[in-house]
Formats: C-alpha cells, sequence, structure tokens
C-alpha cells in the first residue's frame, strides 16, 4: 500500500531538499523505500534519510560483498562509511553519516 498523498508530497520534498542531485533512478528507488509500510510511523524526514543510507550502503558500496565474506553487520557498516559519504557528497547531501549513527 502507498503512502497517503500529503506524506507522499511531504517524502518528495524532504528527499528533494536532502539529496539535490541524486540521480534520478536512486531518488525513485529511495522515495518507494522511505514510503513504505514499515517507515510510515517516522517523520519523512527520517524516513527518507533511513532510506537513503540503506539504499547507498547496498547499491553503491561494498557492504554487501563485506557480509557475503562473513563481517557482521555492524562491523560492514563500519567499513562503508566513507563510500556512503562519496556518494553524499556526490549527490550535494546536505547530511553525511557519522559513526555510531543510529541509522536503520
Amino acid at each position: 500500500m502507498s503512502a497517503p498523498t500529503g506524506r507522499r508530497r511531504a517524502i518528495a520534498k524532504a528527499l528533494t531538499a536532502l539529496l539535490p542531485l541524486a540521480p534520478y533512478a536512486d531518488m525513485e528507488k529511495i522515495r518507494a523505500d522511505a514510503g513504505s509500510v514499515h517507515m510510515k510511523t517516522l517523520p519523512p524526514t527520517i524516513a527518507v534519510w533511513l532510506a537513503t543510507i540503506a539504499h547507498v550502503r547496498h547499491a553503491h558500496t561494498d557492504y554487501e560483498k563485506l557480509l557475503a565474506e562473513g563481517y557482521d553487520r555492524d562491523s560492514a557498516r563500519f567499513f562503508v562509511i566513507d563510500e556512503t559519504n562519496a556518494v553524499l557528497t556526490r549527490w550535494r547531501a546536505t547530511r553525511l553519516l557519522e559513526e555510531g549513527d543510529e541509522d536503520e
């Protein structure tokens, strides 16, 4: 079930504010994830941030490879912080991931 229209607008606004230069395909995936059922109780800005970090981590870093090599989630996340922030920087994100951020 998709998010109600007001929430979709709030998610779109938060996404544009956070990631002004993100590619369209990435923004669409993040928008869909932020609007998913498991995010519905979160404020739109938080849902967009969590969806962004998860998307960048899984699609643009070695996170999956590290997990496959046997690293636990926390270790794999630690090792991809710089890669994640490099992507966010290219997209001119207004926020970067910091070590210890609670992000999922």
